[in-house]
């Protein structure tokens, strides 16, 4: 936004208070008012006009006051918004139209009061609101679906379905498991995820007798892990063979930490390594290492950086949201497959309302854009 000097400003008001001549594309039909659906930090100034000079728009907070300069767009524009105003204090706004076209200078008359206020809804935003109420419907329908037996379809995930081999094999080649939760505490939700794919892997490893073993390097992680891992093997009938050192505590420094883990796979050359939770610099060290040492190894985060270290070293890697879905498919709880087929039907309706939309904008019918178009 550029404003006009005030003595331009003030020398182009009085010229054409002087009576300026009416030029082509003069802006016609100007009105003011609260812009709708915001939260008062705005106010909407529309006019008609054809032509291509820049336009000023004058404020002032009364109809005969000293109007200023408030921004500047081209005339064709027809619209301007105007967010240096106060809302919800009372204040009003007059506006007036200021524009040079050859050697005529155009002053409107103003318009106004126009008063900014909070909006309660927000109308341009309905379709997000149908969207809503569509997943949460679905969401009910299939969680009480579930509840009532019926068996809900999940696609499956090669990462997940390669635990019982993963499992398998360590216990066959009587060598140790290692399950590496991320590097972050409990506030991250992938930690959490991690947690619960470690309690599945805890109650395969005490049915079939392997040895695991989940370094950490939070404390708050650490703590947790061991009573999921506790937990586990309480629920597969074998509490005995839990030990309190299956779930160490190793440093909270990162780096110290790549470096104590990545001795272990060096020295002890475990069967099969779990990279799953949120990772930074240290996951090709950890998952590069482990791959050189012959481990299976399957690796989970959301983390698109760290990603593609992960698929070009792992056996397996849960890309993105997989890792979220885990808990849900390893455990088939009602709740959580409810929510988790309810999200993929969603999915489902938008991308087939785009491809429609691609479809019929080809053939010059722009209907489903505007719908879709967000705010």
């Amino acid at each position: 936004m550029k404003n006009l000097p005030g003595a331009i400003a003030l020398a182009a008001l009085l010229a054409a208070s002087a009576g300026a001549a009416a030029a082509g594309g003069a802006p016609g039909g100007l009105r003011a008012y609260d812009t709708p659906g915001d939260g008062g930090e705005s106010v909407t100034i529309e006019w008609r006009s054809d032509a291509d000079a820049l336009i000023t728009i004058l404020r002032s907070t009364s109809a005969d006051g000293d109007f200023q300069p408030a921004g500047e767009t081209i005339a064709s524009e027809g619209v301007y918004l105007d967010y240096a105003v106060e809302g919800d204090t009372g204040a009003q706004y007059y506006y007036k139209l200021f524009m040079v076209v050859g050697a005529d200078t155009l002053l409107t008359a103003a318009v106004g009061p126009v008063r900014p206020r909070g909006n309660w809804f927000r109308a341009y935003r309905t379709n997000a609101l149908v969207l809503f109420g569509l997943m949460f419907v679905l969401v009910v329908y299939y969680v009480e679906a579930a509840k009532k037996g019926r068996k809900l379809y999940i696609r499956k995930i090669p990462g997940l379905n390669a635990i019982d081999e993963a499992v398998g094999r360590a216990t066959e080649m009587g060598k140790k498991m290692l399950y590496i939760p991320g590097i972050l505490s409990l506030s991250e939700i992938q930690t959490i995820a991690s947690l619960s794919i470690l309690g599945y892997v805890a109650k395969l490893s005490a049915v079939y007798g392997a040895d695991l073993e989940v370094p950490n390097i939070d404390p708050l992680t650490f703590s947790a892990a061991r009573e999921n891992v506790k937990q586990a093997y309480l629920e597969a009938g074998k509490p005995d063979q839990f030990r309190e050192d299956m779930v160490t505590y190793i440093t909270y420094d990162q780096f110290a930490y790549a470096a104590a883990v990545t001795g272990k796979m060096v020295r002890e050359r475990p069967a099969t390594n779990f990279l799953i939770g949120a990772f930074f610099a240290e996951a090709l060290i950890l998952a590069e290492t482990g791959q050189s040492t012959g481990a299976i190894q399957i690796a989970g985060t959301s983390y698109v950086t760290q990603l593609p270290f992960f698929v070009t070293t792992c056996d397996y890697t849960l890309l993105g949201e997989e890792l979220f879905a885990a808990s849900a498919y390893l455990s088939r709880e009602p709740t959580l497959l409810g929510s988790i087929k309810a999200q993929d039907i969603t999915k489902a309706i938008l991308i087939a309302a785009i491809m429609s939309g691609i479809v019929l904008l080809a053939f010059g019918l722009d209907v489903v854009r505007p719908l879709l178009t967000a705010r």
